[in-house]
């Protein structure tokens, strides 16, 4: 058994790289902004004089792994390009409480309209990004070839940037999309036998390794029979696991 990697047809990942694609990253920011900014804009920050200038830090107010400085970065940019943000921290360190990650320098009001939306952007994928190392180092206290994979059940519209939070805690990624790595569920196995399945998914995408999802030890010896790279025990105990591991 074996998992695809890079050069599988539609993955489309670079392990290497903790950052998210840049396109993705300026239409999540041009939605958040917009969530905030009406056309009469910020009727606060309208107050502030427009010669006054910020000068501040972004800090770390808990242990965890820092991931979303791509996007707190374009949320800067996009209020005002005068705003120059330099980071002192890399997506995948990991921070203490009180650790600067960044300095922030420029327009007072640009710096108020869009600080909210580059700290949700922080906030949220740092977050994932230390939920995943805790579970990357609890799973390598255990085995050191377990690995941390992720699922398509991410937030709307942030998939690409949560999955790259994933990788800056350590973590791996699954599928992409629906059009990735075949994934034969027990709703598309209704009709038809693991078998047939795996089969007609070899005729179909040959380029593409196949995963079954096995509620059984019969399921996993059907699905090992009939050439499945990959299986993931759905609800088992880590009895059954066991069990289906030494098949």
């Amino acid at each position: 058994m074996h998992f695809a990697d890079q050069r599988e047809p539609g993955i489309g990942v670079d392990w290497a790289s903790m950052e998210p694609p840049a396109d993705a990253v300026a239409d999540a920011v041009v939605l958040a902004l917009h969530e905030d900014l009406t056309p009469d804009g910020d009727v606060s920050a309208a107050l502030v004089p427009d010669d006054a200038v910020a000068d501040g830090v972004i800090a770390s107010r808990a242990a965890g792994v820092l991931a979303g400085s791509s996007c707190a970065t374009e949320a800067f940019a996009q209020v005002s390009p005068d705003i120059e943000v330099v980071w002192l921290r890399a997506d995948g360190d990991r921070l203490a409480p009180g650790d600067v990650v960044a300095t922030v320098r420029g327009p007072l009001g640009g710096v108020l309209t869009a600080e909210r939306t580059a700290l949700n952007f922080l906030g949220r994928l740092s977050g994932v990004a230390s939920t995943t190392a805790r579970w990357v180092e609890a799973a390598g206290a255990v085995d050191g070839l377990v690995r941390i994979w992720d699922t398509r059940k991410t937030t709307p519209g942030l998939r690409a940037l949560e999955r790259a939070a994933v990788r800056a805690g350590g973590g791996w990624n699954h599928r992409t999309n629906l059009s990735h790595w075949v994934m034969l569920k027990d709703n598309h196995l209704t009709g038809t036998d693991i078998a047939s399945a795996v089969v007609s998914s070899r005729s179909l995408w040959p380029g593409r390794t196949v995963h079954v999802e096995c509620e059984t030890l019969d399921q996993v010896r059907e699905s090992l029979e009939a050439g499945a790279d990959a299986l993931l025990l759905d609800n088992m105990t880590p009895a059954s696991i066991n069990m289906c591991v030494a098949v």
